[in-house]
C-alpha cells in the first residue's frame, strides 16, 4: 500500500518561504493527482492545490494563489510545494494525498501521509 511521506515544514517569519515535498518510497507519483491539504487548529481541513497525474494542470485554492505552486519533480519523484509570502494563517499541518482526479476535495484521494508542521509566526 502506498505510503505518502511530507517533508520540508517548519518556522518561518510572515512573508517568508517554504517548501514542502510529498514522496512515496516504492511508488511512481507522476501515475496519480497528488492534492496539498491543510488544517489549522479548530479549522477544517482545506484544500491548498492539486496537480494531475502525467503532466496535467494544477488547481490552487484561491486563498493562495499568487503565492504558493504545486510542481512535479520526476527526477527526485516528489510532488513540491513551493509557499512564498507566507502569512499567519497559512499555519497549518499539511498534508500530502494521492488519487485519480486533480481536486480540492479530500474525499477523492486514496492514500494520505502523516503530515508536516508549518507554523509561520514573528
Amino acid at each position: 500500500q502506498m505510503q505518502l511521506v511530507e517533508s520540508g515544514g517548519g518556522l518561518v517569519q510572515p512573508g517568508g518561504s517554504l517548501r514542502l515535498s510529498c514522496a512515496a518510497p516504492g511508488f511512481t507519483l507522476d501515475y496519480y493527482a497528488i492534492g496539498w491539504f491543510r488544517r489549522a487548529p479548530g479549522k477544517e481541513r482545506e484544500g491548498v492545490g492539486c496537480i494531475s497525474s502525467r503532466g496535467g494542470p494544477t488547481e490552487l485554492a484561491d486563498s493562495v494563489k499568487g503565492r504558493f505552486r504545486i510542481s512535479r519533480d520526476n527526477a527526485k519523484n516528489t510532488v513540491d510545494l513551493q509557499m512564498n509570502s507566507l502569512k499567519l494563517e497559512d499555519t497549518a499541518v499539511y498534508y500530502c494525498a494521492a488519487g485519480a482526479y486533480c481536486t480540492l476535495w479530500y474525499g477523492s484521494y486514496d492514500y494520505w501521509g502523516q503530515g508536516t508542521q508549518v507554523t509561520v509566526s514573528s
